[in-house]
């Protein structure tokens, strides 16, 4: 990670009026959680609302959601330092602004957390298969790997080998093996025919039964409509759906377990966000000064 752009924290800007977060404080831990909600914050509003937004904006939501001031602008300055994020003054305020780069982050990612459903249609029971083995001493290589690998779905039953359901995302698979520096990766598209369970390989190349749990407390945290706060709750909600993509492979109803809970959570999803997102976004333009 870069260091922190201490330019990016010159120059204080009027203070919010600060508020009891109405939330849980589960995200006043520091810098790393605030980083994460700020990139959720960007997604929701700053990228679909002209790419701007204030830094007391910013401060003003997290703080709702029980990140203190600090950690809110260490966020900012991290964010800044790799190059998602610029800042400009205005006066005595500072205003940021999306980059081309974290355009292109905050697009691709919304459109796989939005376009998510906890589970695949229309599977023609084509796998991709990726074969990719990397030196254990080579940690940057293996982390870019499971990382990116996985937000594209794939799990790994046995070392070197990853594969997923979803065939049609072998050019997304072939630039993850590119960026990690594999030149002698291989991938395959191919079908099963035989030998062990398809079960047994599911068991063996993700944890369904964590998943679920995951899924089981999204549905218990957001059962019951926002009593107040429309704004915190969609970012909390967002927030916590945006890992699904991550940790959930997107499998098949045929290769899932009886009464997976993932097309529940999704539905859930769907609609507390149509509930809660006119009022969010009407609240969001008010802290940026924009007309309602």
């Amino acid at each position: 990670m870069n260091p922190l752009a201490e330019s990016a924290l010159s120059g204080r800007e009027p203070t919010p009026s600060r508020r009891q977060p109405a939330l849980s404080r589960r995200h006043a831990a520091g810098a790393d959680s605030a980083r994460g909600l700020l990139f959720t914050v960007a997604g929701e509003f700053v990228l679909p609302t002209g790419g701007t937004a204030w830094t007391s904006a910013f401060i003003e939501v997290l703080g709702r959601l029980g990140v203190e001031e600090k950690a809110a602008r260490q966020a900012l300055a991290r964010t800044a330092a790799d190059g998602w994020i610029v800042s400009e003054r205005v006066g005595r305020r500072v205003r940021w602004r999306l980059t081309g780069a974290g355009e292109r982050l905050l697009t691709e990612g919304t459109e796989r957390i939005y376009a998510f459903t906890g589970a695949q249609r229309d599977w023609d029971g084509s796998w991709l298969l990726v074969l990719a083995r990397v030196p254990e001493t080579d940690r940057a290589a293996r982390h870019l790997l499971r990382t990116r690998l996985g937000w594209a779905g794939l799990g790994s039953p046995a070392p070197g080998v990853w594969l997923t359901t979803h065939a049609e995302r072998h050019l997304e698979v072939e630039q993850v093996l590119r960026q990690a520096g594999i030149a002698d990766g291989q991938v395959f598209v191919a079908s099963h025919r035989g030998g062990g369970s398809l079960a047994g390989l599911v068991a063996q190349a993700w944890d369904l039964p964590m998943i679920e749990e995951r899924y089981e407390e999204f549905l218990g945290e957001f059962a019951a409509s926002a009593a107040s706060g429309p704004l915190a709750r969609l970012v909390e909600l967002v927030h916590a759906w945006r890992r699904f993509p991550s940790i959930d492979p997107g499998l098949p109803l045929s290769l899932l377990p009886p009464g997976w809970s993932g097309e529940r959570a999704a539905s859930l999803f769907a609609d507390r966000h149509a509930a809660w997102s006119s009022a969010a976004v009407t609240e969001w333009l008010s802290l940026n000064g924009q007309p309602l």
